[in-house]
């Protein structure tokens, strides 16, 4: 039984050993392959030493401007490099973070300019119109510097697209001499995308934040985060909540990166962020920022864009001259009216640049070295074809019912004819023309004004009994709303119970409410653009409206008599000039 139990303690050894001897065999080989295939690179030129890197490393090191804390992690991390063997997969671990430590600007600032006039200067010349956006955007640099702190506000450029968000962003960096940075949030759902992953994951890296630190080389960028109001929450985390740290000044002093395990500050950087929609940002974030919304350019601000800076723009990139192909005002105001619709310029540079392309090919097929070409009616319908859109055209009906309100969307102000009819019925008031709740609301304040008013504007008191009346808002296909129409439903329905006549070149805008007030209504500028596209002459706004007509083009006021009133009396008595109160 001893011997036995020998011979089978002897034959596990046996075996043991042997299969010892087999993986020693196996890694002596495979260190011997791998030692020979780094001095045939050494011998090539291919890599240095670790010794060599580490020298390197610690040239840098002594380069470095950074934080006591952060010098100390970097030797440590030294230490740890120079440690490992090069064989283990942790050294290619330890070496990236090294490089990313020594590669982030600490403590090393750009300049600004403070000169304001110049930085006004800059914002003119790469941005036309904007007026209110760019003296905003001077108060909050000029307060900036006369903070003791020095803290930036944060920015948000609210607006739809093709308006210049971003392009205002790279005009601000350049003014203020600072470096431009940007990421895009949009359709971000994961929180290591902000804050990055720890250094325990596979193929870890930094956040976005710290990766564009380090691109912009700074510590003090025009740093942009666009499409801010499109990051999506969900099991992954809720990205913009980690925001909050990075745009909170009271916060961003150490905004701790998974990745870089340390503390960065972020007080210094100038955030700007940009979104299409200011309600869909998240409330805690959105208390955070300075809004600032940039509503879309009228249609002269975008024919100077044009003239100023799209065509010379596009001109140059296919090699002309600028006195080859003119363009007039008209030429541009048609394209701007006719062949686009929206609130930014992007489709009116698309537009100018297929004009130049097909110039460039006939002058190419006919063998032309030097052209000069006028742009007119004719040969615009040849480079771009017939005529998309169309704004509500003023037909000079005079009819009784009908009145010209104005109205508002993103595309820039236009008219908005209303019709009213009456016939036989017992449904008080039919209302058609997409029009949403406060709109149907104004048509019904409008009427029991009209009811409880009979002795002022003297109508048979009959004509409602058994009657129906139908109010519509042409274009039915386009939703209405608000509280503006309000003097022009009114002065509509009058204009039918005492059969007479408005004069199809007057327009109304204002909301009115049960007693015959007049109150004041947005947009004001564009709404008199649009009525002086329309050929209108006469246009009666809120009195308190009175202060915007300081942003109105100087020729249409020129064009328009704009009257200011404050009770609907005193526009029914200078309508209906033949009755008396």
């Amino acid at each position: 039984k001893d011997i036995q139990k020998e011979i089978d303690i002897f034959e596990v050894e046996k075996n043991i050993e042997g299969k010892l001897k087999t993986a020693l065999d196996k890694s002596q080989k495979e260190y011997i392959l791998r030692e020979k295939i780094r001095i045939i690179k050494e011998e090539l030129g291919d890599i240095s030493t670790k010794e060599d890197e580490l020298e390197d490393i610690n040239k840098k090191l002594k380069a470095l401007k950074a934080p006591k804390n952060i010098i100390d992690k970097i030797k440590d991390e030294i230490k740890k490099y120079d440690t490992t063997p090069s064989s283990s997969p942790e050294i290619a671990i330890i070496r990236n973070y090294i490089d990313m430590m020594l590669s982030l600007p600490w403590n090393i600032s750009t300049v600004d300019n403070n000169n304001l006039l110049e930085i006004r200067k800059t914002l003119d010349d790469s941005h036309a119109g904007l007026e209110k956006i760019k003296e905003r955007i001077v108060e909050y640099i000029a307060t900036k510097q006369r903070s003791k702190q020095g803290k930036t506000p944060i920015i948000c450029l609210v607006g739809p697209p093709g308006v210049g968000k971003t392009s205002l962003a790279k005009s601000i960096a350049v003014s203020l001499n600072r470096k431009f940075v940007k990421i895009s949030v949009g359709g971000v759902n994961d929180v290591a995308e902000i804050v990055g992953h720890r250094r325990t994951y596979m193929g870890a890296n930094p956040g976005r934040i710290i990766s564009a630190i380090k691109k912009a080389k700074s510590n003090n960028p025009v740093f942009l985060i666009d499409e801010v109001d499109k990051m999506t929450k969900d099991i992954k985390g809720d990205p913009a909540s980690s925001l909050l740290e990075v745009l909170d000044q009271e916060q961003n002093v150490t905004f701790f990166d998974n990745y870089i395990d340390e503390p960065y500050d972020l007080s210094k950087v100038m955030f700007i962020l940009t979104a299409n929609n200011m309600y869909t940002i998240p409330d805690a974030l959105r208390d955070r920022l300075e809004i600032i919304e940039i509503e879309g350019y009228t249609e002269y601000e975008k024919l100077s864009i044009a003239k100023i800076h799209l065509l010379p723009k596009v001109l140059d990139e296919y090699n002309f001259d600028n006195k080859d192909i003119k363009m007039s005002d008209e030429i541009f105001l048609d394209i701007i009216r006719n062949y686009t619709k929206e609130a930014g310029v992007r489709e009116l540079e698309r537009l100018i640049r297929q004009i130049v392309r097909k110039i460039t090919k006939e002058m190419l097929e006919k063998n032309k070295k030097e052209i000069s070409i006028k742009v007119n009616e004719k040969n615009l319908v040849e480079y771009l074809g017939n005529r998309k859109y169309f704004y509500t055209e003023n037909k000079n009906i005079n009819k009784i019912g009908i009145v010209n309100g104005l109205s508002y969307s993103i595309f820039g102000g236009d008219i908005l004819p209303i019709e009213v009819v009456k016939y036989k019925g017992k449904e008080e008031i039919i209302l058609t023309g997409s029009l949403g709740d406060v709109m149907k609301e104004s048509a019904k304040i409008a009427l029991g004004y009209i009811k409880s008013n009979i002795k002022v504007f003297k109508y048979d008191e009959n004509i409602f009994e058994n009657n129906s009346l139908h109010i519509n808002a042409v274009e039915g296909a386009i939703p209405k709303d608000g509280p503006s129409a309000g003097t022009a439903l009114t002065t509509a329905i009058i204009s039918l119970v005492k059969n007479k006549v408005v004069p199809s070149d007057i327009a109304l805008t204002g909301e009115i409410s049960l007693t015959g007030r007049i109150f004041p209504v947005g947009k004001i500028k564009e709404k008199l653009i649009g009525a002086y596209r329309s050929n209108i002459k006469t246009v009666y706004i809120p009195k308190e409206n009175e202060k915007d007509l300081e942003e109105v083009p100087k020729e249409i006021l020129k064009n328009i008599n704009i009257k200011l009133v404050s009770n609907y009396e005193e526009i029914y008595k200078d309508i209906f000039k033949n009755e008396k109160k």
